[in-house]
């Protein structure tokens, strides 16, 4: 007996998803000029005993999905595939994590710039869910600009979680947020015995040097700061918490597109 065909075949923003469409379909969007094409770049890294490896790459279609439904009538935009495995060599010794470099990251979004500006596409916008590949993708962008004409950007809202200054402060990785969200999405993943706190350093200990969110920061992988590769408390995490914080981060998430779609439009 043959499986029931999936209804889940393509994401569900499916009308604005390029490999959905045919070659003809996308040669006749009319909007080309100006509605942004948004990639993704998330990770494959492990994210403590309690989570699964996919969480920077899952949480990128979470935003998405959520953030196209609430866009205003008028903010066309367009979603590329998404580069799923990141420069995630921090997290290299522990098992599940799989890493490109800095070079392919960059090749990569080098050649989905090179193909959308070929198809006439005319705005690149990447909205990216892990910390390791910013530099990389901000510098890519500045060189895909000067160099092809595209109008690049990183889709970075501000979030406003309310959480305590100790976690705000050395919450990295695998933390509260982030277990919080798997818990509200994809609790079958989440093995929540396995959640612990793990901190490396002390909101309250003076100086200006850390290893993130600091005036100074320094080189580090996740082996030197933690043990169980969890960076943050990640047993405050509730799906109460989570579900209302990705409410959230939809939110900003969709104003940006649609102040994104505006400007390019108005510039048109």
């Amino acid at each position: 007996m043959s499986a029931p065909a999936s209804t889940a075949t393509f994401p569900a923003y499916r009308e604005r998803y390029l490999p959905a469409m045919t070659p003809g379909q996308i040669a006749a969007l009319s909007d080309k000029a100006w509605a942004p094409v948004i990639v993704a770049t998330g990770a494959i890294e492990q994210h403590g005993p309690h989570l699964p490896v996919a969480v920077d790459s899952l949480m990128g279609q979470v935003w998405l999905t959520r953030a196209l439904a609430r866009l205003p009538a008028g903010a066309s935009c367009y979603v590329a595939p998404p580069i799923t495995i990141g420069k995630s060599n921090e997290h290299t010794g522990f098992p599940g994590t799989l890493a490109i470099s800095k070079e392919t990251l960059r090749a990569l979004l080098w050649a989905i710039a090179r193909q959308i500006h070929t198809w006439g596409f005319r705005h690149l916008a990447v909205l990216n869910t892990h910390g390791g590949n910013t530099a990389v993708v901000i510098y890519t962008l500045r060189e895909i600009g000067a160099s092809l004409g595209l109008q690049c950007g990183l889709l970075a809202p501000a979030f406003d979680l309310d959480l305590p200054p100790q976690e705000n402060a050395y919450g990295y990785h695998a933390n509260t947020a982030e277990t919080a969200w798997l818990l509200a999405v994809a609790p079958q993943f989440v093995d929540l015995p396995g959640a612990v706190c793990e901190y490396c350093g002390d909101v309250n200990t003076p100086g200006e040097l850390r290893p993130e969110r600091a005036p100074a920061t320094m080189a580090w992988v996740t082996a030197d700061l933690s043990k169980s590769g969890i960076m943050g408390d990640a047993t405050a995490a509730t799906a109460a918490k989570g579900a209302a914080w990705i409410e959230h981060g939809a939110d900003r998430y969709a104003a940006a597109i649609a102040e994104l779609c505006r400007v390019a439009r108005d510039a048109t």
